[in-house]
């Protein structure tokens, strides 16, 4: 049995690599010449909490108070007594990049963080400070004080195949250095939430705590940077993500020169070109990004392209799919000048467009009137031309998603028509809606989408 067992194995990993690669390593060699790169990462941040032991602010849930007043006793000074800060701690996983001390992880792992401690595998312990944090594309760079440090070698993921072997290091559930190995499952994943990262998709068992760290093709390369599961459970189960390292490094670049990272924008909204829809616009094949609706005066609007118009090629480069798209122009610099091939009536044509800057969340949360950050929405009241295109006499386009509203569910693109049976006609309405429903509550969100609408409870999670 043992012997099938190890022939099984073997049968497994000649599969997974061209028999010319000389230098595929075995994955205990990997760990022993690569692992010491790799840091747990151990976060702290000050919470509020009221005498009783309670979070401050209650949670405004009946059985949310229950369950805290059985399981903190109280503390004699009643809900509405002195607070206090307390620390509350997080963990992750992360990799040393260069022997002068950056480092990378995932940015919803250091996200508010009030002090970022990192720990190397011979135990030495040190404060990190946070260099830059991308959440569109959930990068971040840490710098520790110290030199001579081992480094990770960077692979190229464009050339990773399906089935390839990977492997993992991290902490999961705070276990140190824990290893674990799989397959690449697929290449290119857009998730709903994320527009900007084309994942990496894999079986690797990844679990909290992995968050940050490094995944090894069987070159003992670094390819990705394991970020998020997809799981009904809050475990794994058998579907994991990884942002490739050469769309990380881009964003690392930009983080280490400035702090911040600056998008390309079109200003357009896109949706999918269906078999349908190809035959419809005498198009070969179901391809490129269908343009929805031109934001008046953006880029996109400047060059003279329409709705209905294809996308078809950006940068000389084909877009295959609409979620294509936004990674292009979002890796473009502002102000660059960019040829795009477009079908429209049935031919392709040439337009060249000078990409606008890409607001940032920042930026999204300071727009008064125009956009609106709360729950992760930024939003723009629908000009005459949309109106009358939607047939519809109000509403909110929906620009940007993140956050709260991501996981709910809303797309680029929606229309926002009311907020708990409360329509909504301007951002200052939407504004004043959504200010009235307390945080770990949810709002009833009416969403036109398509010819259809659709109520949409969107959660608030005071993130």
């Amino acid at each position: 049995m043992m012997r099938m067992a190890l022939a099984a194995m073997a049968l497994v990993f000649s599969l997974s690599a061209p028999a010319s690669a000389r230098d595929v390593v075995d994955v205990a060699d990997l760990v022993e010449t690569h692992g010491p790169a790799v840091v747990n990462i151990s976060t702290t941040k000050l919470v509020k909490r009221n005498a009783e032991g309670f979070p401050f602010p209650i949670p405004n849930d009946e059985d949310m108070q229950e369950f805290f007043r059985r399981f903190f006793p109280p503390g004699g000074q009643g809900g509405n007594g002195p607070t206090q800060e307390i620390p509350a701690r997080g963990a992750g996983s992360g990799f040393i990049v260069s022997p002068d001390g950056y480092i990378l992880t995932n940015a919803h792992v250091v996200r508010d963080a009030d002090e970022v401690e990192v720990k190397l595998i011979d135990k030495r312990k040190f404060i990190a400070k946070v260099i830059g944090a991308d959440s569109r594309t959930d990068v971040a760079v840490l710098k520790i004080t110290a030199s001579n440090l081992p480094a990770v070698k960077l692979g190229d993921p464009t050339k990773l195949r399906v089935g390839e072997a990977v492997a993992a290091i991290g902490s999961p559930f705070g276990f140190e250095n824990s290893v674990t190995a799989g397959i690449v499952s697929a290449k290119g994943r857009s998730l709903p939430s994320e527009s900007y990262v084309p994942y990496i998709q894999t079986d690797v068992p990844i679990n909290p705590g992995n968050s940050g760290g490094p995944l090894f093709n069987m070159k003992g390369e670094v390819v990705g940077i394991n970020s998020q599961i997809y799981s009904r459970s809050g475990g794994y189960q058998g579907v994991s993500f990884a942002i490739p390292i050469d769309v990380a490094m881009e964003v690392v670049g930009q983080l280490k020169a400035g702090g911040k990272v600056s998008r390309g924008w079109l200003g357009v909204v896109i949706q999918e070109v269906t078999a349908d829809l190809a035959e419809s616009f005498g198009m070969d094949r179901p391809r490129g990004a269908l343009i929805a609706q031109v934001q008046e005066d953006g880029p996109a609007a400047k060059a003279g392209l329409q709705a209905s118009d294809v996308i078809l090629m950006f940068g000389g480069k084909p877009v295959e799919n609409s979620g294509d798209l936004p990674r292009m122009v979002g890796m473009a610099k502002p102000g660059a000048k960019i040829p795009l091939q477009v079908w429209r009536r049935g031919k392709a044509q040439a337009i060249q467009v000078v990409l606008g800057e890409l607001p940032g969340e920042a930026q999204l949360a300071g727009k008064s009137g125009k956009t609106y950050s709360r729950g992760g929405l930024a939003l723009s009241e629908l000009t005459a031309d949309q109106r009358r295109e939607l047939k519809i006499d109000y509403g909110l386009l929906v620009e940007e998603v993140a956050g709260d509203a991501a996981r709910a569910g809303i797309r680029v693109g929606d229309v926002i028509l009311a907020v708990n049976n409360g329509k909504v006609a301007t951002v200052d309405a939407f504004r004043k809606a959504m200010a009235a429903v307390p945080k770990g509550k949810s709002a009833a969100i009416l969403v036109r989408r398509g010819e259809g609408s659709l109520y949409i409870p969107l959660k608030i999670s005071g993130e």
